[in-house]
């Protein structure tokens, strides 16, 4: 599948601060299930994109603006083209070995009731490929999208106490509770088509685990599903703070809101002979 994605971010300061400086993590890379046609990043400032690799493999842009800053905005957009590939990660850049997503973060610290859960969840099932699809499909019961109840740091045992949450919330439980039944897991960011609207508020997250003789395997507990094609992968981090799609500082200035606008759309595929003809 083409998948067109526009996504604008807008940072307003009521009081302008002398400088900014922000860290992009918003340029997915290839591997087996997508391939990146085409990406751009634009800001609307006089600035450089400075372009590296982060520890754990993801593509970072950072720049910096000097003040008064009353706004900054971000444009990145391009085509990605995926492939179902039932949830399995191969071909991506990997940094570190699958034992270092064993170590938690304040975001998907396991309590004792999460702990039950995902033992008692998968205590039916004997491989471990299977004991997380099960604690997929547990969560996802369990759990209610609601954008009211959650912020920026709501963490693993917070979400699971109110059964509520977003994307990011559900993942960071997620994690939490395939570490407890012995599965290194980690964040992902990204974006994901939808069937009933083109135009989104944010984007999207899922987490991975690793199976054991098969590699690194995705998990939306969200949808609950492995992510297919309507997925488009960006970056992983232990939890949401090393993977957010922008994350910055400045120098004096208050009164900082953040607008953002994004558009996941399906894009039209032509063939040779069409493009022939036209």
């Amino acid at each position: 599948m083409r998948i067109r994605i526009r996504h604008e971010t807008t940072y307003r300061y009521a009081e302008a601060p002398r400088m900014a400086v922000q860290h992009l993590r918003l340029t997915p890379r290839n591997h087996d299930g997508q391939h990146v046609v085409g990406w751009r990043i634009d800001v609307d400032r006089d600035c450089r994109l400075v372009q590296s690799e982060d520890a754990f493999g993801n593509t970072l842009h950072r720049f910096s603006v000097d003040g008064p800053i009353e706004s900054i905005s971000t444009v990145v957009e391009g085509e990605v083209t995926t492939f179902d590939m039932a949830g399995v990660v191969s071909g991506a850049v990997e940094r570190f070995p699958p034992i270092l997503y064993m170590r938690e973060t304040p975001l998907t610290a396991p309590n004792a009731a999460i702990s039950a859960f995902a033992r008692e969840a998968t205590s039916k099932e004997s491989g471990a490929l299977a004991k997380l699809h099960t604690l997929l499909g547990a969560l996802h019961e369990s759990l209610t999208f609601d954008a009211d109840v959650t912020h920026a740091t709501t963490t693993a045992a917070e979400c699971f106490e109110h059964r509520q949450g977003v994307c990011q919330d559900f993942a960071h439980l997620f994690i939490a509770s395939a570490r407890e039944i012995g599965a290194p897991a980690r964040y992902v960011s990204g974006y994901f088509l939808r069937s009933d609207a083109e135009d989104q508020v944010a984007g999207h997250a899922w987490a991975e685990a690793y199976v054991e003789d098969l590699g690194w395997v995705g998990f939306d507990p969200t949808h609950g599903v492995s992510p297919h094609e309507n997925h488009v992968r960006v970056a992983v981090a232990l939890d949401y703070l090393g993977a957010a799609p922008i994350r910055g500082a400045q120098s004096g200035g208050a009164g900082e809101t953040m607008d953002v606008k994004i558009c996941v759309a399906q894009a039209p595929v032509f063939s040779q002979s069409q493009s022939q003809s036209q």
